[in-house]
């Protein structure tokens, strides 16, 4: 195991494309980090940066007290788990996983050890003899991870690994990964853009935007104290409602004119408010809320129902942004129908309505 350092990296492609823009990131021994961002944002280049696939611009690589820079990547002691499972079709399972550790002159015990080890951690014992046409999608990346685990590495890279998967397998995946990662206690980096796999893995989440860090924190401590306009709209689901508004005497009040009963908290001409859907409450019409952070009054376009839950999107009278709130699946709101709502003042996020950091 190993600590990863990646100090002021930066990677330029031929025309000065910046793909990457001086990344600092301290990476602990036995710690899961999660790489996450939309498409573009820089994730995967980083993490091919620390795997050795890409040059590197400026900047530096370690892992442990080693500088990697112009290290090959078969000597950088990682091992990779791509999103293409990529395994031998005409191999066993077991000499998939034992092919790498053949071509670096292993003995055959230990070979043997390894391979059965990992195999009886990921649960594919009874596998070992197939190939890999006769597995499903779910045991193919199990045997992707095998090959990573049996060469005990100093750190696992994950390059959305699960992205090939239906959506229940990759729930039981995630739950694989995070039982494997804290069991081995192996240092680990994954890249993904789904923000609910970044949720429930990382141990911290790396939240990228355009090549730069936006946040970098526990995942509730991102999801509670969001540090920008981005990172509140990107991480959550239904994500945060954000509201544009502008100061009006001593309140806020709606770029189209829609005044808000809240207070102008920070003195300033232009916020952008956020509140997340699970944070609004109905209340009785007409009701006086005097200590709620901010009160709205809404018409209901359509409820969505999802299970244990519906999300009610409704809109202002005078126009402006649609909100969602997060209501009980019992909740049988009407199309057209209006609601009151109220946030608590603990649950009011402003953001500089310029710049879109937190206030």
């Amino acid at each position: 195991m190993a600590t990863i350092t990646l100090d002021s990296v930066r990677k330029v492609y031929a025309g000065n494309v910046e793909a990457v823009k001086g990344v600092s990131i301290d990476i602990q021994d036995g710690e899961f980090i999660v790489l996450v961002g939309p498409s573009g944002c820089g994730k995967s280049t980083l993490l091919r940066m620390v795997a050795g696939l890409e040059d590197i611009t400026t900047g530096e690589v370690k892992i442990g007290e080693r500088v990697v820079n112009n290290v090959d990547p078969a000597d950088r002691d990682i091992a990779m788990v791509f999103q293409n499972y990529a395994l031998y079709p005409h191999m066993s399972v077991y000499n998939n996983l034992a092919y790498g550790l053949k071509n670096r002159g292993m003995a055959k015990g230990e070979i043997d050890r390894r391979v059965k080890e990992a195999a009886r951690i990921l649960e594919i014992g009874e596998y070992l003899d197939r190939k890999p046409r006769a597995l499903s999608g779910g045991q193919r990346q199990r045997v992707a991870m095998g090959r990573a685990i049996v060469r005990e590495p100093a750190a696992f890279l994950f390059d959305e690994p699960l992205s090939n998967l239906d959506a229940k397998l990759r729930v039981q995946m995630r739950v694989e990964i995070k039982r494997l990662q804290k069991s081995l206690g192996t240092t680990s980096v994954y890249v993904t853009h789904d923000q609910l796999e970044a949720m429930t893995l990382a141990d911290r989440l790396v939240v990228l935007n355009k090549g730069n860090i936006e946040q970098i924190g526990a995942p509730i401590e991102v999801y509670d104290r969001p540090a920008s306009t981005f990172v509140a709209s990107f991480i959550g689901s239904p994500a945060m409602n954000l509201l544009p508004v502008s100061a009006n005497g001593s309140g806020l009040q709606l770029e189209g004119g829609e005044g808000l009963s809240g207070p102008n908290t920070y003195g300033r001409d232009k916020y952008t408010v956020g509140i997340r859907p699970e944070h609004l409450r109905v209340v009785d019409a007409g009701s006086s809320h005097p200590d709620a952070g901010l009160s709205l009054d809404l018409v209901v376009n359509v409820l969505e129902p999802v299970g244990a839950e519906s999300f009610v999107y409704a809109s202002f009278a005078k126009g402006g942004p649609e909100m969602v709130i997060r209501v009980s699946n019992h909740a049988r709101y009407q199309p057209g129908e209006k609601l009151q709502l109220i946030a608590d003042a603990q649950d009011v996020h402003f953001f500089d309505g310029g710049n879109g950091k937190r206030i």
